[in-house]
């Protein structure tokens, strides 16, 4: 559940992404994407990214009525999308509904898209990364006691008179 105080902002959209159904794996190192029926993919849609302090969610959504295909919940180790081995264009995303997941392959037209894909998706992981960090050093910190012990009191000078 999303607090009050906390917002939604969106990353990145892509305008034309493609899916694609994933054949079984035949190695252990990875996709490839010459595996893949480039040629005929599974859905074509619009994508977003987006991002609150807590989570990020990767949405594949109808371009023409913002229907949601399928969404993939970006976690801060980033193990829910994988690059393929062959190109840059496309990679693998972990999509769920509730209990059930899929792995799907998910391309782009462009290697730019790709790339604007890959930037936004590394920031988030080393925002979360520093923000982590500042809390351990917050949380490390001695707290320093600014309060008044008992006996102790405080003068304060307001032109020339004493209080």
């Amino acid at each position: 559940m999303a607090h009050d105080d906390d917002y939604e902002s969106v990353l990145l959209i892509i305008r034309e992404c493609f899916v694609y159904n994933l054949p079984p794996r035949t190695r252990s190192a990875g996709f490839r994407a010459a595996d893949w029926k480039v040629d005929e993919p599974l859905w074509e849609g619009r994508l977003r990214v987006l991002a609150s302090s807590t989570h990020c969610t990767i949405r594949l959504e109808d371009s023409k009525t913002g229907e949601l295909f399928a969404e993939c919940h970006y976690d801060k180790q980033g193990v829910a999308v994988e690059p393929v081995l062959d190109s840059s264009r496309y990679f693998v995303i972990k999509v769920q509904n509730q209990d059930q997941h899929a792995f799907i392959g998910l391309g782009f037209q462009d290697r730019s898209e790709a790339f604007d894909f890959n930037v936004v998706l590394q920031d988030y992981r080393k925002q979360g990364q520093a923000d982590e960090q500042l809390t351990k050093e917050v949380d490390t910190k001695p707290k320093v006691d600014y309060s008044l012990k008992e006996g102790q009191t405080i003068s304060i000078n307001l032109g020339g008179s004493f209080v």
